[in-house]
């Protein structure tokens, strides 16, 4: 889900660009205005290039625009976007395994059971073990604090393990190369390899920002949720916390989407400031240092969803101001 995480609005006097990205398999995808392009390096060391137009709803119906609802919006899309990538890299990179895979059954089922993976770790485990340690059930806050805190707490626990995966260490690198890609886009200075060896690896609007965020969101909007339900209800139980909180997902993702806008825009605010540097710590855990070749993938995804735009943006120097 990194795309939406990483958009960036980056303004020159009154124009204003919105360019994003996300690390795949041995590639990077690059996401700009109006397109988006995916560069993976194949097994024989080529590029291999994918390239779509592609224009947002919130574009076509400005009434999606509105506050939270833009952020689910958007982040159906980004999640859309992003498999679709991840699933035309593994094609490029294990072209034998992905034919022996295919199928939209296998699909399907592949993406459930992820989901279901993702929900049972960072949502019904939390709420299980917070129920089962401790007699707070009933206090909406407390409750949901400290199921909050399982929730980081795991969320940092599942990063460092798979960071010692060989496949990952390398997406992390292909991470860390997509983001030194758009600073390097950001300076105004020429797309060069070792221009963009220069930056860092942490962007302040990466995905892992955005997460560390929704987690933060989710421990306050859950806390409101229960308090509602509680009048209603005698007694909040586990399976009736489960049922309420994990159709809400999609509602806390918008609520977390704000939130981000609001620390990009008022980044220099001591509250923003500190709320962003969490996620800035995690980067060390989900980006490395990559190897030029890495960082010329990157490049290649950026020039390639410019097309024969590149030329209007390059030379100029922009500024983040927001999140989409």
């Amino acid at each position: 889900m990194n795309i939406i995480l990483k958009q960036l609005r980056l303004v020159v006097a009154q124009s204003s660009i919105l360019v994003g990205g996300q690390a795949v398999m041995e590639g990077v995808m690059m996401r700009v205005p109006g397109a988006y392009a995916t560069a993976v390096r194949d097994p024989e060391g080529k590029i291999q290039l994918d390239r779509h137009d592609f224009q947002s709803v919130l574009e076509k119906k400005p009434q999606f625009k509105k506050p939270v609802l833009r952020g689910m919006v958007g982040l159906f899309e980004a999640l859309k976007i992003g498999y679709s990538t991840l699933q035309w890299s593994a094609q490029i990179v294990e072209p034998e395994a992905s034919s022996e895979n295919s199928g939209k059954l296998a699909d399907v089922l592949l993406t459930l059971a992820s989901i279901g993976l993702a929900i049972g770790l960072f949502f019904a485990a939390p709420i299980g073990l917070t129920s089962w340690l401790f007699d707070k059930d009933q206090d909406a806050l407390v409750f949901n604090l400290i199921s909050g805190m399982f929730r980081v707490v795991f969320f940092i626990t599942y990063l460092a393990l798979i960071s010692l995966m060989k496949d990952v260490k390398r997406l992390f690198q292909y991470h860390g190369a997509e983001h030194k890609t758009v600073y390097n886009f950001e300076s105004g200075k020429d797309l060069e390899i070792e221009t963009a060896q220069t930056f860092p690896t942490q962007h302040p609007r990466c995905g892992t920002s955005f997460m560390f965020i929704i987690m933060i969101v989710a421990i306050l909007s859950f806390s409101v949720l229960d308090s509602i339900i509680m009048l209603w209800v005698d007694e909040l139980k586990v399976w009736m916390r489960l049922l309420i909180h994990i159709p809400f997902i999609p509602v806390v993702a918008g609520f977390g989407y704000e939130v981000l806008k609001a620390t990009a825009k008022h980044r220099e605010n001591i509250l923003f400031r500190a709320l962003s540097k969490p996620g800035l710590w995690l980067q060390n855990i989900t980006t490395r240092q990559p190897e030029n070749d890495q960082v010329e993938v990157a490049m290649e995804a950026l020039k390639s969803a410019f097309g024969d735009n590149m030329k209007r943006y390059t030379g100029k120097s922009y500024v983040a101001e927001a999140i989409g």
